[in-house]
């Protein structure tokens, strides 16, 4: 967090989602889908970024350092240092992620009043920010504020895509970490950005294998890809977004399964890679 690459990317990420807020984007009296399929792009790239950058220079720059082998010598095994290193990566885009996403629902929240004033389609029900929620305890009655309105629920319709945002980057950091106990930076960040692309083809690859039945050695490397490398087009919410959908919990629940079953197989691999791997 102290690295001046984490302020960069918080100050990226704002930039560009304020830029966002108040330019144009031309959709035909669809901006406010277009700022949050932007925002939340903006969001994961920055959150994938610092992951990758952060196992890297956490682990290989580490062991190519020699700075593995002093910290080895305390008591902590192997198996220790890359669960640490995981869930180390995983808190530092926390603290990036979140505040990020915070702001984030607050343009989102201002945006629909601003664009209600500017496409001259003002509606007041468009700046109501709560609602009185009668209250009858014990015989006395009452009214608290409670938040409501068409500004609020817009914000909270990307709340299940960030939760979503936050899996994808919790399974790419695993692979980072996995290939970061064998590859240097660079390889690493390529490798990851080529899983990245391929991971979100995966449906792709799937439908050619029912397509394809006559080419068995086609069927077989799409089928081998589809299997390997992480499906992360299912935590692709650009769909709900422009169809103004809820994502339904039991899709939450599944996916962060999913999440937690082949992060762990990840980190599984990086222990079987960073077992014997000489650190002198």
């Amino acid at each position: 967090i102290r690295q001046p690459v984490f302020l960069l990317l918080m100050a990226v990420a704002l930039i560009s989602l304020v830029l966002n807020t108040f330019l144009p984007f031309f959709s035909l009296g669809e901006d406010i889908k277009m700022l949050k399929d932007v925002g939340l792009a903006t969001i994961l790239i920055c959150g994938l970024l610092l992951a990758v950058w952060s196992a890297s220079t956490g682990i290989s720059a580490e062991i190519e350092g020699r700075t593995t082998m002093t910290l080895l010598s305390k008591p902590i095994n192997r198996r220790q240092f890359i669960v640490g290193k995981y869930l180390g990566i995983l808190q530092a885009v926390l603290w990036l992620v979140v505040p990020v996403s915070i702001a984030f629902l607050f343009l989102i929240y201002f945006k629909v009043g601003y664009d209600a004033r500017e496409s001259g389609t003002y509606d007041a029900n468009v700046f109501v920010w709560y609602r009185w929620l009668p209250i009858d305890l014990a015989g006395i009655k009452f009214s608290l504020p409670l938040p409501a309105g068409p500004r609020l629920e817009s914000a909270l319709h990307v709340l299940p895509p960030l939760a979503l945002l936050l899996l994808e980057i919790a399974v790419m950091t695993a692979v980072s970490v996995a290939l970061a106990t064998r590859l240097p930076m660079v390889l690493n960040v390529v490798t990851c950005l080529v899983i990245f692309v391929v991971g979100h083809l995966t449906p792709m690859l799937v439908k050619t294998v029912f397509q394809q039945q006559g080419l068995e050695f086609v069927s077989f490397t799409a089928q081998l890809i589809a299997t390997v490398l992480p499906s992360l087009e299912a935590f692709n919410t650009q769909t709900a977004i422009a169809k103004s959908t809820i994502i339904p919990p039991a899709y939450l629940g599944l996916s962060a399964l999913y999440c937690v079953a082949y992060a762990g197989a990840a980190i599984f691999l990086a222990f079987i890679l960073f077992e014997d791997r000489d650190l002198a």
